[in-house]
């Protein structure tokens, strides 16, 4: 297994993700998110989803060339229309104006519609922390989970993320979850390994709990603790559909599937200004002390560092290469 610079993937994700259409502003934006997610170990977001990525530029599911629109809708209220475009794009057209809105009035929003799938959310709201805001993020995805007690598909894994800036330009936490036990991606993983999966992840399609991969994928995915990762599932949903105008996840098509129409996904983002808090970073000191006070326990994402360098499996690092390698045709 090769150890590959994760400078070296971001200029491999960007170069594919041009060969197959996509301008060299997008594709940078784009690598981008792929690079970082590679650098904290978050494979099932990184280069397992630059193939994705290229196949859906040369279908249609997503256009490499779409220019976001940034709409100013309420003085609070920020909405960016991706036109079908990736997520990545979107969000960095919108950001500097939401941000200039939250530092005004202590708190914005920001909807981005017609997107294509954001991958990973906590991506875009540690860019938030990183500017000095408490940043929240929601988002949808195609039909997974089950209501509890339930047998069919209703909403997708709708991850929640949540930054918080440390005063000094870092992140003092975040954490970044679907809203069910484990990822979608860590069910296709197994079965492409080979591997059974716990039991408490899935059930089959009759409603009972598997460890078999490839039951879990014809049947749903369980809510993380059950009744309450359910509520979390669906304020999701009702916040990323309402609010921006995206689909409801019963009504999206497999995220990696080459041929579909556009996944026009939402990502909705709460911005907080902790300046306008009586005294924030005073309680977000004394409450990481505490926390640190004890012996291995930490904040979530507390002493998480990038990696420069990072081990790459040598079939996915070869279709890397591949991929950049290969000519869009018109």
């Amino acid at each position: 297994m090769p150890k590959i610079s994760v400078k070296e993937i971001r200029n491999i994700s960007k170069t594919a993700l041009m060969q197959h259409g996509a301008l060299d502003w997008i594709s940078e934006e784009v690598a981008d998110a792929v690079a970082v997610s590679e650098s904290v170990g978050n494979r099932i977001c990184g280069l397992y989803y630059l193939e994705s990525y290229c196949e859906q530029l040369l279908s249609g599911r997503v256009d490499g060339q779409a220019s976001p629109d940034v709409q100013l809708v309420r003085p609070g209220s920020v909405y960016v229309n991706a036109d079908d475009g990736f997520a990545q794009p979107a969000f960095s057209k919108g950001l500097t104006e939401v941000l200039k809105i939250a530092k005004k009035n202590g708190i914005a929003s920001m909807s981005v519609g017609r997107a294509h799938t954001c991958t990973s959310l906590g991506y875009f709201t540690k860019k938030i922390a990183e500017a000095g805001f408490l940043g929240l993020g929601l988002t949808n995805a195609s039909p997974i989970v089950a209501p509890p007690g339930g047998k069919s598909r209703i909403i997708g894994t709708n991850p929640i993320a949540f930054s918080v800036p440390d005063g000094t330009g870092g992140v003092a936490m975040q954490f970044d979850q679907s809203t069910t036990t484990v990822a979608l991606g860590k069910i296709t993983m197994a079965k492409a390994a080979g591997k059974s999966i716990p039991e408490g992840w899935a059930l089959d399609e009759d409603g009972k709990p598997t460890t078999d991969p490839e039951e879990a994928l014809k049947g749903t995915l369980v809510s993380a603790g059950g009744y309450k990762g359910w509520g979390f599932g669906l304020m999701a949903e009702i916040l990323v559909a309402g609010m921006t105008g995206g689909r409801i996840s019963k009504n999206v098509a497999p995220l990696k599937a080459r041929d579909g129409k556009p996944h026009n996904l939402g990502q909705f983002y709460i911005i907080i200004d902790p300046e306008s808090g009586a005294s924030f970073y005073n309680r977000l000191e004394e409450l990481t002390a505490l926390i640190s006070s004890e012996e291995g326990t930490r904040m979530p994402g507390q002493y998480t560092v990038p990696q420069t360098e990072v081990d790459v499996p040598d079939g996915l690092w070869s279709l890397a290469i591949s991929l950049s390698k290969a000519k869009h045709s018109e």
